[in-house]
C-alpha cells in the first residue's frame, strides 16, 4: 500500500477525504494524528505540511495537503464520476468546491473555532465573530436553499465531491449550532445524503465517537 493519509477523526477535513476515499474503494493507511495533543506541530509532521493542519496525503514520494486538492488527486487516480459524468460537470463540480472554500466552510470554521475551540481553551466566545460568521453562513445558504430546491445534488443527478464539499460543516453542526436547519431544501438535502451515502453516515458516526469522547473526559457537553 503506497498511500498514506494522516489525520484526525475527529476533524471534518478527515472525514471528507475518509469519504471519498471509501466510495471510491480506494485503499489507503491512516495515520493517526492526535490534533488536541498538537501532534500536528511536531518538526516531523511540519515537514509533511508547514501550516500543521491535517489532512495530508502521502503517495509514495509526493505529499499533498488540503482536503479538496486530496480528493481530487484520488477522483483523478481512479477516474471517479464524483468528479462529474462529463467536462462540463467538472468544473461545475470544481465551481462549488472552490466557492465551498471561499463562502461556506470558513464561515463554519470561525463559528466552531468561536463556540467550541474557545470553550477548551478557556478563552471568551467573540460575539462579533460570532454573528458574522452566523450571518456569512445564512447568505450563503440562502444560496444552496435555493439550488437544492429543484434537484437531488449540488451537481448533476449523482454525487460528487461538491457535495461532500458542502455538507462538511454539518459535521460539527450540534457543537458549533450553525443555522443550517433554518433552510428546508439544504437540511433535506443533507439528510438525504447520510441517508443514501453509508460512506457519509459512517463517518458521521466515528466523527461523533472521537469528539464526544473527547468532550466527554473534558466535562463539556453541547
Amino acid at each position: 500500500m503506497s498511500i498514506k493519509i494522516y489525520g484526525d477523526l475527529g476533524s471534518g477535513s478527515l472525514r471528507r477525504v475518509a469519504t471519498a476515499a471509501k466510495i471510491m474503494g480506494i485503499d489507503y493507511e491512516r495515520v493517526n494524528i492526535d490534533l488536541f495533543k498538537g501532534e500536528s506541530h511536531t518538526p516531523d509532521f511540519l515537514k509533511l505540511n508547514p501550516h500543521g493542519l491535517t489532512p495530508v496525503l502521502k503517495d509514495n514520494d509526493f505529499v499533498l495537503w488540503e482536503s479538496s486538492a486530496i480528493n481530487l488527486y484520488l477522483a483523478d487516480k481512479v477516474e471517479s464520476a464524483l468528479l462529474g459524468k462529463n467536462e462540463q460537470e467538472k468544473y461545475e463540480v470544481l465551481q462549488w468546491m472552490f466557492w465551498s472554500g471561499e463562502q461556506w466552510r470558513i464561515f463554519s470554521v470561525l463559528l466552531f473555532d468561536e463556540r467550541v475551540v474557545a470553550r477548551v481553551t478557556g478563552q471568551e466566545c467573540n460575539t462579533q465573530i460570532v454573528n458574522m460568521a452566523m450571518d456569512k453562513i445564512r447568505s450563503a445558504a440562502h444560496v444552496l436553499d435555493e439550488h437544492l430546491a429543484s434537484r437531488p445534488f449540488i451537481v448533476g443527478d449523482n454525487l460528487t465531491l461538491a457535495d461532500i464539499d458542502i455538507a462538511a460543516p454539518f459535521s460539527q453542526i450540534n457543537r458549533s449550532k450553525g443555522p443550517f436547519n433554518e433552510f428546508s431544501h439544504l437540511s433535506a438535502w443533507h439528510q438525504r445524503l447520510l441517508d443514501t451515502i453509508p460512506a457519509w453516515a459512517e463517518t458521521k458516526r466515528e466523527l461523533d465517537q472521537r469528539m464526544d469522547t473527547f468532550f466527554g473526559e473534558l466535562g463539556i457537553s453541547f
